[in-house]
């Protein structure tokens, strides 16, 4: 993502990687994996071949059109090991969201952090990961919403109706800023949203919940 926008806002891009956006140091962007609906389906193998989908967005319009520019000059995607063939690059407009409610879906787990605090009232860890269903998830949940509303200059008067749907819970290994490795568990959901409809057209073109910009809590749906 960042190599895309060298190529076209190398200053911003600096910027969003030094510090992210104020006043919460928020990456606005997020993605989805790669989708091969005609690849063959093996058991405990991603299914990987033919023409595939890889969807990127932002609720920053300068992030999109730099993001778009930069792969329509790009004919091969190096993603990892693997090349993709770069064919066709479309922008997507946001729905309206008129009604100004939501119902959101992942196809990325949604990851969170607690505040860490202790019975004493004193933080005792920065490692609080939390899970849809436990108990502070929906109110970190709500919190993160309102804090993207906030990086995007919007009131930030965002509810968590209720979450519908929980998946299986999925843990991910990550490389640290340090280089040293850990994990980050998380779920996919289902959750209804009610906000101004600027908001919720934000909030669909970033992701839901923290990471956003290393992959997790894409709105597939």
């Amino acid at each position: 993502m960042y190599s895309l926008l060298d190529r076209k806002v190398p200053q911003l891009g600096a910027e969003i990687h030094a510090g992210g956006l104020k006043p919460h140091g928020m990456v606005p962007f997020g993605y989805s994996a790669p989708v091969f609906p005609r690849a063959e389906r093996r058991r405990g193998v991603y299914a990987l071949g033919g023409p595939g989908v890889w969807e990127l967005a932002s609720p920053v319009p300068e992030l999109v059109e730099a993001f778009a520019s930069a792969l329509a000059e790009i004919p091969v995607l190096a993603w990892g090991a693997t090349a993709f063939f770069v064919d066709e690059v479309r922008i997507l407009e946001a729905p309206s969201f008129s009604s100004g409610q939501a119902a959101f879906c992942t196809s990325t787990p949604v990851v969170l952090k607690g505040a860490g605090v202790g019975a004493s009232g004193v933080r005792e860890t920065r490692q609080d990961w939390l899970l849809p269903g436990e108990p502070g998830w929906d109110l970190a949940f709500e919190r993160n919403l309102q804090r993207k509303a906030e990086t995007m200059g919007l009131d930030p008067d965002v509810t968590l109706e209720r979450v519908t749907w929980i998946g299986p819970k999925r843990s991910f290994a990550v490389a640290g800023s340090t280089g040293a490795g850990g994990s980050k568990p998380g779920a996919c959901v289902k959750v209804e949203v009610r906000a101004d409809p600027e908001i919720l057209q934000a909030l669909w073109s970033w992701g839901l919940g923290q990471s956003n910009s290393a992959g997790f809590g894409w709105v597939d749906a």
